[in-house]
């Protein structure tokens, strides 16, 4: 059974930095993408950032330039690391492995940027 475990939020002021991680356990083969999501609280959940296996990532345009997805397959670990962190990046933050035979969700890690 596939689980993932989000760790790495927190609260941060305007401008900080975090770094997200995603570890990933359990049988996992013929993946399709790996990629973040966001839920900002009373709205809906988002994309954030996407990885295929190729390595094409694709970003949502409010974070491009901030924000950069990275995996690590060895320690089969899912990064987000975030930069130049706005108070509209508050959010729960979700890591996401869609797999051939299903997708996967961990259970959130919840960032909040406030002064």
């Amino acid at each position: 059974q596939v689980r993932l475990v989000e760790s790495g939020g927190g609260e941060v002021r305007p401008g900080g930095s975090l770094r997200l991680s995603c570890a990933a356990t359990g049988i996992i083969f013929r993946v399709n993408t790996l990629a973040w999501y966001r839920q900002p609280p009373g709205k809906e959940r988002d994309l954030v950032a996407l990885m295929t296996m190729s390595g094409t990532t694709n970003y949502a345009d409010s974070v491009k330039g901030r924000f950069t997805i990275s995996k690590d397959s060895i320690k089969n670990t899912l990064y987000l690391q975030m930069a130049s962190l706005k108070p509209e990046d508050t959010a729960v933050y979700f890591c996401n492995l869609n797999l051939v035979s299903g997708t996967h969700w961990g259970q959130g890690t919840q960032v909040t940027v406030s002064s």
